[in-house]
């Protein structure tokens, strides 16, 4: 028995482990973009999905991350704050507190959001958002992260220039191979895959990825005459490294830039507990409610702001892991919130997976937001929406 249950631990200790790989990339692309701390958006993302599952009760298979809702505010916050100084001075990190103290307050409006649902119920919301319309909304979450997926593939930094700038010629073909093996590989194991395999269709397209990028690397592959695979964070980094801890700042010219924000991500939450629950099969806005998963959002986006990372939000990435996956076990996604606060502290983990190819990535990526997209198709075709109707075309149209 007690076997039985260490394969079963080990196994899940995986699965939380592919959850990590599938979410990183965004989770640290919103720090790099805005200046803000790598590993502390990590250690952000590990205590904000812990806080979120003690809310609901530990029902919802979700992990928070990074925002990118609130990139453009964060850089408009600091850069003002700063006296539009150069990202990453330390007159821009500063700045950067400000947007911290605006994203707690985002936080705070959460929680004020929640406050309304469970007074008025989450009947009233769900009023407004039927199966035309929440069906459509996932389809735009899915359809509004593709450009991200292809871009990991069609772009790449040139260390001349320090711009990202579009692949042409050999680079673009070779970044495509490594997208499509790894693709292939991914569609190769959730088809005909086995038992335990079947569960781990991302890791072994990012094995498979990475060895066939490192491949092309040996026959002499780069670009902008940068390897492929870049070992060189792994050998500078060390293994213990703190997260940088920025206390907040608060004016209300960076609050009133930065909070009403919500409204908007109120919107994506719905959307994300639509597309979970329609995954997994459970209706989240009921059990354990919409209140609770707001709730949950809120807490862990406030804590993020007052140390110093970006807002966190009910990742879609988690979505398209659960629906390629079929493993809904709640308890993954602690797992993995755990490994990502392990990897906020270890400098050598967080470095080797920059290493990632950027072309893995986006191949693991086309699928996850593909699969998003194809959870909103699956809403309006169970819910059989009448699309011989002009007002259903019209609505959906209007938010196409």
């Amino acid at each position: 028995m007690q076997s039985a249950n260490t394969k079963s631990a080990g196994k899940m200790v995986v699965l939380g482990i592919q959850h990590v790989f599938a979410m990183f990339g965004s989770t640290v692309l919103v720090p790099i973009l805005t200046g803000l701390d790598p590993a502390m958006a990590l250690l952000c993302a590990g205590l904000g999905t812990l806080i979120f599952h003690l809310v609901t009760g530990g029902k919802v298979p979700a992990f928070l991350g990074s925002s990118f809702a609130f990139i453009a505010a964060i850089c408009t916050v600091a850069a003002d704050a700063s006296g539009n100084a150069a990202l990453g001075s330390a007159e821009y990190m500063e700045g950067l507190r400000y947007a911290c103290g605006g994203i707690i307050v985002a936080g705070a409006l959460y929680l004020v959001l929640a406050g309304l649902v469970m007074l008025f119920g989450a009947d009233k919301i769900r009023s407004f958002f039927p199966p035309l319309v929440t069906g459509a909304i996932i389809i735009i979450i899915g359809l509004m992260l593709a450009p991200t997926a292809i871009s990991n593939i069609t772009t790449a930094t040139n260390p001349a220039t320090g711009a990202s700038e579009a692949l042409t010629g050999g680079a673009l073909w070779i970044n495509w191979l490594i997208a499509a093996i790894t693709i292939g590989a991914m569609f190769f194991v959730s088809i005909r895959g086995r038992g335990f395999f079947k569960l781990v269709p991302i890791l072994i397209g990012i094995a498979v990825g990475y060895c066939a990028a490192l491949i092309c690397q040996l026959l002499g592959a780069n670009v902008f005459g940068s390897p492929l695979v870049d070992f060189s964070k792994l050998t500078t980094s060390s293994w213990i490294q703190l997260p940088h801890f920025m206390g907040p700042l608060f004016s209300w010219k960076a609050i009133l830039t930065i909070a009403p924000l919500s409204i908007v991500t109120f919107v994506e939450h719905v959307g994300d507990m639509q597309a979970n629950g329609a995954v997994v099969g459970r209706d989240f806005i009921k059990d354990p409610g919409l209140h609770r998963t707001l709730l949950g959002d809120g807490l862990a986006t406030m804590v993020a702001g007052a140390l110093g990372g970006p807002a966190n939000t009910t990742y879609s990435e988690n979505t398209g892991v659960l629906a390629a996956t079929r493993n809904y076990n709640p308890t993954t996604l602690r797992i993995a919130a755990v490994f990502a606060i392990i990897i906020a502290f270890c400098g050598k983990i967080s470095a080797f997976l920059q290493t990632l190819p950027a072309a893995v990535m986006g191949g693991i990526s086309i699928i996850l937001f593909g699969m998003i997209a194809a959870v909103g198709l699956r809403t309006l075709v169970e819910n059989q929406v009448d699309f011989k109707s002009s007002r259903n075309l019209m609505i959906i149209a209007v938010m196409m």
